[in-house]
């Protein structure tokens, strides 16, 4: 397996992850949050940091790029070119669905969870990391649901494993998703 896709809802830990699996392999990484801001400034805003699609500015592109559907397929047509070379993490949320290439993961996280962690990533609230976090979850539903009919959350069919990353650190979920892949690897050589 040399695309290795990670999926799940904002602030579950897809990042962390994808970074230190992509270090462990030897692979690259590729974010599709990264792709979008760099779209995000041809339109004028200035995506600084990782928690920039937290922050007002952030919540305001998604709000314009729901009404304009080229941002999300122009960024999903480069990932999906990325892909095809090979040895690559990409962190997103659509591709599972799109592409039929390498191992899927979803991480799955309560909102409790994502709202710890949102909350000391950001420095903000936790009260105020679960309404940026609500916000997030339903216009990134609503636009995927518009673009390409993904339940985007709910349907979990593309992927290969769900972790529960609830109570898993960082290093617990890179080693199950290594194990899963050389088992899978595995079974097909035999």
């Amino acid at each position: 397996m040399d695309v290795i896709l990670i999926s799940g809802l904002p602030a579950s830990g897809k990042t962390t992850v994808a970074k230190m699996l992509a270090e462990k392999l030897g692979f690259s990484v590729v974010g599709g949050s990264d792709a979008l801001k760099e779209l995000a400034k041809t339109k004028g805003y200035k995506p600084i940091g990782n928690d920039w699609w937290d922050t007002s500015e952030g919540i305001k592109f998604l709000k314009e790029r729901a009404s304009d559907p080229e941002f999300d397929m122009e960024t999903d047509k480069k990932l999906i070119e990325l892909l095809k070379k090979g040895k690559v993490v990409v962190t997103s949320y659509t591709l599972p669905w799109l592409v039929d290439l390498g191992f899927r993961v979803w991480l799955d996280a309560d909102l409790e969870t994502r709202a710890k962690r949102m909350a000391e990533r950001d420095h903000i609230s936790i009260d105020e990391a679960k309404k940026v976090i609500e916000i997030r979850d339903a216009e990134n539903r609503d636009l995927y649901e518009k673009l390409y009919g993904i339940k985007f959350g709910e349907d979990l069919s593309p992927f290969d494993i769900v972790i529960d990353v609830n109570e898993a650190t960082p290093e617990q979920i890179v080693e199950k998703i290594i194990k899963e892949i050389k088992n899978r690897e595995s079974s097909k050589e035999n």
